[in-house]
């Protein structure tokens, strides 16, 4: 297998990972985001300590990527659990109908 082989199945493979749980993605883009506005307040922070500037931008960060994770799970979960049971007994429905 060549490096182009291999960079094309690695990404390849990260698109469809992403597909498949979207909010992954979207958590990390809201972490960089949070990290790199956090840093460039960082200039303009005032008295606070850097310690606690940073134990803010921490837990911010971290809330942030919790919350899509509780989200991609609750999706997740709504998917598995609530939509294919309604198309499965709809399909047996449509058979019931077509046997008739």
């Amino acid at each position: 297998m060549s490096i182009a082989e291999f960079d094309e199945y690695e990404e390849s493979k990260l698109l469809r990972k992403a597909k498949e749980n979207p909010f992954v993605p979207i958590g990390m883009a809201g972490f960089f985001g949070i990290v790199a506005y956090r840093l460039l307040k960082l200039k303009n922070r005032g008295n606070t300590k850097m310690s606690v500037h940073l134990i803010h931008m921490r837990v911010a960060a971290q809330g942030f990527v919790v919350g899509a994770m509780t989200l991609g799970v609750v999706y997740s979960m709504y998917r598995d659990y609530v939509l294919k049971p309604a198309a499965a007994q709809k399909a047996l429905e449509q058979k019931a109908l077509e046997n008739k």
